[in-house]
């Protein structure tokens, strides 16, 4: 069962179970918490799971005028301020992940360490592996029709605003994020970059995020595709795990970390 919590920029649902240092669960775009259900009792036995629905996602109402992700990286901040009281390890996916490396810059007293699932830091036609796709992301796509079932079940606003949110999602990803290197540079908390090998973000950008970031980590999971936590949830959740409750082992030949 979820409930609502008010914050100054939309009135969100969320999710929580277990116990342990808090961990919030950053959902990807046009989803809801429906899509964390394989990671959802391995994280929550050793954690304090938060799950958020962003705004015109989910339980969580729409909101006039365009979306961004600065704006729901903002609401994920007043979120963790209200909620959470604290510093949280952040998980994300897609567009969750990449609200993760936003809150990260911004707000690095409030992140304990960053998971960014298939993220990225410069629009889709400048990263993807399959721009052509955003051409077909249209409300009544047969593609689509999963989100469009979860959308549906879920949203306050109705079915008939369906259209309405998938315009505003396609959009937002047609222009965002426009995150500087000297932006990801800034980031202090440790963050694992994780991606499918035939992932929709190309492993090039992938890889220019993860020499980004300090102190960051890179896994690319074999055999996956853009849906890596769905596919193959026992090897994603592992590596969350290992991430999240273990320090860096020292290695034996550092090039990257050697100055550190």
């Amino acid at each position: 069962m979820g409930e609502y919590v008010e914050l100054p920029g939309v009135k969100t649902w969320y999710e929580a179970e277990g116990a342990g240092d808090p961990l919030l669960l950053l959902h990807g775009g046009l989803c809801t918490n429906e899509t964390w259900g394989a990671q959802r009792a391995d994280l929550a036995a050793r954690y304090r799971l938060i799950l958020p629905e962003r705004r015109g996602h989910g339980h969580t109402p729409d909101v006039e005028g365009p979306l961004s992700y600065q704006d729901m990286a903002d609401d994920t901040v007043a979120f963790i301020e209200s909620v959470v009281g604290g510093p949280a390890h952040l998980v994300g996916w897609s567009d969750g992940g990449i609200v993760a490396l936003l809150v990260a810059i911004a707000r690095p007293d409030l992140v304990r360490k960053v998971v960014a699932m298939g993220a990225n830091f410069l629009p889709a036609p400048e990263c993807s592996a399959a721009p052509a796709l955003l051409d077909h992301m249209s409300a009544d796509a047969p593609d689509m029709a999963a989100f469009r079932g979860m959308y549906e079940a879920a949203s306050p606003d109705g079915a008939d605003h369906w259209p309405v949110v998938v315009n505003k999602v396609v959009d937002m990803i047609r222009t965002q994020p426009t995150i500087s290197t000297d932006d990801l540079a800034r980031i202090s908390a440790p963050t694992l970059v994780l991606v499918g090998d035939d992932d929709l973000t190309t492993l090039e950008h992938t890889i220019a995020l993860y020499r980004a970031i300090p102190h960051s980590e890179l896994a690319v999971v074999p055999g996956t595709s853009h849906a890596l936590p769905m596919e193959k949830p026992e090897q994603v959740n592992r590596l969350i795990l290992d991430f999240l409750t273990n320090d860096p082992v020292p290695t034996m030949f550092p090039v990257r970390r050697a100055a550190a």
